[in-house]
């Protein structure tokens, strides 16, 4: 990275509407972060456990542990946050509670805490984000990077905008403090969230809004990647090429086989025309966009390595 370079994220924050595979993408992307050398940390904060399913392994927990090595070599690891075990964490730091923290767990004083308080949950998430980015391990950054499975598009800018809140409201003490390390890491450079759609028209409007209100939270916007789309030629095929086409196959140009063939590529090429009008739209945001091509067997392990592939030409997450 030259002088005049921007600075280099460490914390990639995917979100997307319900059903643009947004856990994929993240999937992917870890696994093209984890270049030679490199450690990358993929992050679910939902408990769906989307990210072990997709690895075909057991459900991940609040250690982290390896999941994978990485495309370029490097390793990636996984870990679902809780924000009662975050919690814990919180009350050891900050409070020196240590095993006292469990006793209140068991009297149920943590499950009372973050139900009063529904946003201490987001707090907790975000700020265990903020310790994986920032922790050191024999003298070097414990991870290169951080990659986190955020909640969808329509909560994304509630959810790592919390901290703003809460550290306004709590000036002095702990939280206060606490809050604005957090909210100075998910606002600075060092952050960047990723936009996850698809090529259709409501998972589009949703990334233009969300790009919106992320731009007005002064969140950083990075790429937007639209994923799932289909490959096809898209300019015009006569039925003179058709039928030169099946006759070099060895099949009999029957009438009747060169119409469906032109039918169904006339509905392809309009599906590809949607699909330029979307990438326009979203062009205009100004901001990069990628695309992911459909997988039509379904995203298993090796399909998350042929999107990790798509991802890593030209190093758009590293420049």
């Amino acid at each position: 990275m030259t002088a005049s370079a921007r600075p280099v994220p460490r914390l990639h924050v995917v979100t997307g509407k319900g059903g643009t595979g947004k856990t994929s993408v993240a999937a992917a992307l870890a696994l093209a972060l984890a270049g030679p050398g490199r450690r990358v940390l993929l992050v679910e904060v939902e408990g769906r456990q989307g990210i072990a399913s997709l690895f075909g392994t057991a459900p991940l927990g609040y250690e982290e542990r390896h999941l994978a090595s990485g495309a370029g070599g490097g390793e990636v690891f996984g870990q679902s946050v809780d924000a009662d075990e975050a919690l814990l964490d919180y009350l050891a730091m900050f409070y020196r509670l240590g095993s006292a923290g469990r006793v209140l767990q068991k009297f149920g004083a943590i499950d009372f805490a973050t139900t009063i308080a529904p946003g201490l949950r987001d707090i907790l998430l975000t700020g265990k984000l903020k310790e994986a980015v920032s922790r050191t391990e024999s003298g070097r950054m414990a991870y290169d990077a951080v990659v986190l499975d955020a909640p969808p598009t329509g909560r994304v800018v509630k959810f790592l905008n919390v901290t703003v809140e809460s550290g306004r409201l709590a000036k002095t003490g702990p939280i206060g403090k606490h809050s604005r390390s957090v909210a100075r890491l998910l606002h600075s450079s060092q952050t960047a969230v990723h936009l996850v759609t698809t090529p259709a028209a409501m998972p589009v409007q949703e990334t233009i809004d969300a790009h919106r209100d992320l731009m007005a939270a002064d969140l950083p916007v990075g790429r937007i990647i639209m994923n799932k789309v289909a490959g096809a030629k898209t300019g015009e095929v006569t039925s003179e090429e058709l039928e030169a086409g099946l006759a070099r196959a060895g099949i009999a140009p029957d009438e009747s086989l060169v119409r469906g063939l032109a039918a169904e590529y006339e509905s392809a090429r309009t599906e590809i025309q949607a699909v330029d009008a979307y990438r326009d739209r979203l062009e205009r945001l100004g901001r990069p966009v990628e695309e992911l091509p459909l997988l039509p067997e379904g995203v298993d392990l090796s399909g998350l390595y042929q999107l990790a592939r798509e991802l890593r030409p030209g190093g758009p997450y590293e420049d």
